[in-house]
């Protein structure tokens, strides 16, 4: 797809992190940006930086995990813009689960898949029928994770198994646009390959009192600061991936109409050849031993 001035992307979670770095490049690229996101202050700040850059700009507060909200923010946009050429499902909120699967608050369940799983599900019905109807070239970018969406992380399961609900939901949406012969491509996004420093980390605090924690936690969130502390001080190498570089690697996607967004990683790419092995094989997945002696 040609990214072309005057086009419009709908880019959620976007008042920060990963979605703000996206919308900041469609905008260096002439489109006008809608920026979604729940936080109503961090979202017009993130406006204000963009009209500095004489970007078009559009801003709603919408909490993606509602569907009657993602509707209207669908009939928001055409009704102010007519089009919407390139789709961003980007929110995405941590769980704050600890223990064991079984001892895991349901509603830290119920909150990330209302946001990760369920808010992606939502964009796709509310924006794609009519980007398909609308004849013009388009593209949906569904955000999932290395964590989850290439391989399982034990350590943080709720998370990883919304995920890789992203790349089955993306793989099927691709499928699904392919028999319709639509001009609308869909790319699952990897971003990385390192940490980000984004506000997932923080999720918690727009956690509405509908998936209230229903017991209290036993230990205080971490913030990515005190993660990166920690892990430096036990002599761990932290490294970081700029959302820039991820922004860059959507916007190339887009272009080639590449479904597979995932940076070159000598550490993904292993994971995935050990859980293809552990599958052809009908082996046990021993490449989560590490995670079983934990």
């Amino acid at each position: 797809m040609r990214l072309s001035g005057g086009q419009v992307a709908v880019v959620t979670g976007a008042a920060s992190g990963i979605g703000l770095a996206m919308a900041r490049r469609f905008a260096a690229e002439g489109l006008r940006v809608v920026l979604v996101d729940v936080e109503e202050g961090a979202l017009e700040k993130a406006a204000a930086l963009l009209r500095e850059e004489e970007a078009v700009v559009h801003t709603r507060v919408v909490d993606v995990g509602e569907r009657a909200e993602v509707l209207a923010l669908a009939d928001d946009v055409y009704e102010r813009f007519g089009a919407v050429h390139v789709l961003c499902n980007n929110a995405g909120v941590g769980s704050g689960a600890e223990g064991r699967m079984w001892e895991h608050d349901p509603n830290d369940w119920a909150w990330a898949f209302a946001v990760n799983v369920w808010g992606v599900f939502h964009g796709i019905q509310a924006f794609v029928p009519r980007m398909i109807a609308g004849g013009e070239p388009g593209h949906v970018v569904n955000t999932s994770s290395g964590d989850g969406g290439i391989a399982p992380l034990p350590t943080a399961s709720v998370y990883a198994v919304t995920k890789a609900a992203v790349v089955t939901m993306t793989e099927s949406l691709y499928a699904h646009l392919k028999a319709e012969h639509a001009r609308v491509g869909a790319s699952v996004l990897f971003p990385g390959p390192h940490m980000l420093r984004t506000g997932l980390w923080e999720s918690h605090r727009n956690r509405p009192g509908r998936y209230a924690k229903q017991k209290p936690r036993r230990t205080p969130y971490r913030s990515l600061a005190q993660w990166e502390a920690a892990m430096r001080a036990a002599g761990h190498e932290v490294r970081f991936t700029p959302v820039e570089e991820v922004a860059g690697l959507v916007v190339e996607g887009i272009r080639a109409d590449r479904f597979w967004l995932l940076p070159d990683s000598e550490h993904s790419d292993a994971q995935i050849r050990a859980r293809a092995r552990s599958m052809l094989d009908r082996a046990n997945p021993s490449y989560l031993e590490s995670f079983i002696l934990d």
